[in-house]
């Protein structure tokens, strides 16, 4: 599990990798994570857009934007929360993911709100000892 918190709403990740959606063979690799949102601050807000920085096992960075989430653009009221899950393909073993999603206040103003950086490890990742 990883976590940040930003403007009192806690973002908590948790990768999974999908052995059976994969193909070590095809250089195919699949996770899916599960997104917990939590309104922490006494106000409502809504979940706007979303940005991933995806960034694959040789360095290669893919930039994701888009409206809301699984086609949604959920609202929090205080103390509510929203969970999701999607996932990420990668052609290599390993990889990590991070973001923000930008939300807007009841009051007009819009902000970031961090998605933590989390790791998209597979069994197939050469460990390496130092």
């Amino acid at each position: 599990m990883y976590q940040a918190q930003t403007h009192d709403v806690r973002v908590i990740a948790v990768p999974e990798f999908m052995e059976k959606e994969s193909s070590h063979q095809q250089g195919r690799y699949f996770w899916a994570y599960t997104i917990e949102i939590i309104n922490l601050s006494p106000k409502t807000i809504q979940l706007m857009t979303r940005y991933w920085r995806i960034t694959d096992g040789k360095g290669e960075v893919h930039e994701v934007r888009g409206e809301g989430v699984i086609g949604k653009q959920p609202v929090l009221r205080p103390g509510e929360s929203f969970s999701y899950t999607s996932g990420c393909p990668l052609m290599t073993p390993d990889g990590s993911m991070q973001g923000f999603y930008a939300m807007l206040g009841e009051d007009g103003t819009v902000f970031d709100v961090e998605v933590p950086l989390f790791p998209l490890d597979s069994p197939y990742v050469k460990k390496v000892l130092h």
